[in-house]
């Protein structure tokens, strides 16, 4: 049985100079007998900023599980959302495609049955696929609309379904209630949320026959329980974190982070809880070796700092997510610095399924290049589209972060002909965004540059010749 304290040995937890010990090295030597066909399981959080993992320069702690794993296997350390809102953002990474090819450019619409998804393509191979947890991609208008949903609503997973539509509104953190495949209740009581979507993700694995799977776990926290307008973690965990570190993108504003910061790292910490007893479990059922683990989040959250509530925004603690992959051809203890997209981790896995025909109509790009270290040709930037607080379109490259709005169209339109330059962001010299150099004398070549590369990405991606206003002053 491989213990959490087993594990984080076994991964090799660095010392302070970074260095990867040499197990973890002879570890992270390809063999030709990894799998062809390996099991996928991924762990999904919401709302969870990068920078609240210890690899990514959190300081206090919260998680050592995804640590270790991260130095075993990939760690990506400029992952960008497409769409810092949940709904349009899951439909990204399960579909591999933008908003206006999957249709889901706001909250409450649903992924179209027809559209080809991740789960669809690896069921149609043989894989067994699994959903547990919150999905948000059922069209949803009222209340009877947030709970069960209909089988052809649920982007192929076809052999596990636990989940409810959207879970905030039917669950609270030590209550609530997941629907099966025939939309019957499954109702927990005096159990934190998420443990009990990682028992029943454990059953799930115990229960599984020799067939490779696809097994999703979608956790709500770190996301604020709505209803209760606060984020909420486990009984004690809280106090663990009551004068905790402060992201310095945090501190020059107001916003409710003061308040809330100790429940969103007491979340975080518990998920990281999870992530050993699943890691545990694979390992006692004997497919950790064979199982590719996907840690991701849907995007990242500001606490009220850059609008009015936590994320809609181009700033990195809207965009910038966590992700580290791990298992067969990711076990290289390899950081991948350039700038991914939340686009590209389904063409990424149906090509280590086999399946790279799969992939080719996804605007996506496959990672393994990356990890490979065969960078050449490289698009180093992320294309982001954003709604439902403002209707924009942004660019976030290795250096600088770039964003248009449409001010004449409401937030909710899926996209615009006319735009104006909004933010502009020097991530070298300004890594927390406090200045914005939008309309600045001495970056206008910049701007001029960042604005012709984005309206090309709006071409190629929505299929539409757009116009782009310069700015004429700083906001």
């Amino acid at each position: 049985m491989l213990s959490r304290r087993d594990f984080l040995k076994g991964a090799g937890v660095m010392a302070v100079t970074g260095v990867p010990s040499p197990e973890v090295l002879a570890q992270a030597e390809p063999t030709n007998a990894e799998p062809k066909r390996p099991n996928f399981l991924i762990f999904f959080t919401d709302q969870q900023r990068w920078d609240s993992v210890g690899v990514y320069g959190n300081p206090i702690g919260l998680t050592p599980t995804l640590d270790a794993l991260a130095r075993r296997g990939t760690l990506f350390t400029n992952a960008v959302t497409t769409q810092p809102v949940c709904a349009p953002a899951r439909a990204c990474l399960w579909t591999g495609m933008y908003q206006n090819r999957h249709g889901v450019w706001v909250n409450g619409r649903g992924l179209a049955p027809d559209i080809p998804t991740l789960a669809r393509h690896l069921k149609q191979a043989g894989y067994v696929t699994g959903y547990i947890g919150k999905w948000h991609l059922a069209p949803y208008r009222n209340p009877e609309q947030y709970g069960p949903v209909p089988r052809e609503w649920r982007g192929g997973f076809e052999d596990l379904w636990e989940a409810s539509n959207v879970l905030e509104h039917t669950s609270h953190p030590y209550e609530g209630s997941l629907y099966d495949d025939q939309g019957k209740e499954i109702r927990f009581e005096g159990v934190y949320r998420t443990d009990f979507l990682t028992q029943r993700a454990v059953r799930f694995l115990k229960e599984v026959d020799k067939e490779p799977f696809l097994l999703v776990i979608s956790y709500l926290e770190p996301h604020q329980q709505n209803d209760m307008k606060r984020f909420v973690a486990p009984e004690g965990y809280a106090a663990r974190y009551a004068n905790p570190f402060v992201p310095e993108d945090l501190r020059p504003f107001p916003g409710d982070w003061f308040r809330e910061l100790p429940d969103y790292y007491g979340c975080i910490a518990r998920l990281d809880d999870n992530l050993a007893t699943l890691l545990q479990a694979l390992d006692e059922t004997g497919r950790l070796d064979d199982t590719v683990v996907v840690f991701v989040s849907d995007h990242g959250c500001h606490f009220c700092t850059r609008n009015t509530e936590y994320k809609r925004s181009p700033h990195e603690s809207s965009i910038h997510i966590p992700l580290v992959i791990a298992g067969p051809h990711f076990n290289r203890s390899v950081v991948v610095p350039e700038v991914v997209s939340l686009v590209d981790i389904a063409p990424t896995l149906l090509e280590v399924a086999g399946l790279p025909e799969a992939a080719a109509p996804m605007q996506g790009r496959s990672l393994l290049p990356l990890v490979e270290r065969r960078v050449a040709g490289w698009r180093n930037e992320a294309f982001v589209q954003i709604s439902e607080y403002m209707l924009g379109r942004a660019l976030r490259t290795e250096r600088f972060t770039y964003c248009a709005i449409a001010r004449d169209r409401s937030a909710t339109d899926p996209s615009s002909e006319r735009y104006v330059e909004w933010f502009l962001y020097d991530l070298h010299a300004d890594p927390h965004q406090l200045v914005n150099l939008v309309a600045r004398a001495p970056y206008r070549e910049v701007s001029r540059e960042l604005r012709e590369r984005l309206i090309s990405r709006i071409r190629e991606v929505e299929g539409m010749d757009v116009q782009i206003e310069p700015a004429r002053f700083t906001v």
